[in-house]
């Protein structure tokens, strides 16, 4: 893992995904190991951000938190292994 990045932990790929929240949508905070730069930032958007009900994903990799926007309750599992998937470890609710 890891292996875009510098020393420095900066990164060459980049991107965010953003979307408008929507009217009776969840905003859940998730603890996630292991980001360091904004290739892990992009892997877990992605991969997260794939999920049916997922609307957004902003990712503070200094905090170590990924905050997930769906429609409705959020499916934790599926959030934990697309989480897993982008190879990173969610550790539960924050």
């Amino acid at each position: 893992m890891g292996s875009c990045c510098t020393p420095d932990n900066s990164c060459s790929t980049g991107g965010e995904a953003t979307a408008t929240a929507v009217a009776d949508s969840t905003a859940t905070v998730y603890a996630v190991s292991g980001m360091t730069c904004g290739h892990c930032r992009t892997a877990i958007t992605n991969s997260v951000g794939a999920l049916d009900g997922v609307i957004s994903v902003d990712v503070d990799i200094a905090g170590g938190l990924v905050t997930v926007t769906t429609g409705g309750e959020p499916d934790d599992a599926a959030i934990t292994a697309a989480v897993d998937d982008a190879g990173y470890e969610l550790t539960g609710r924050a």
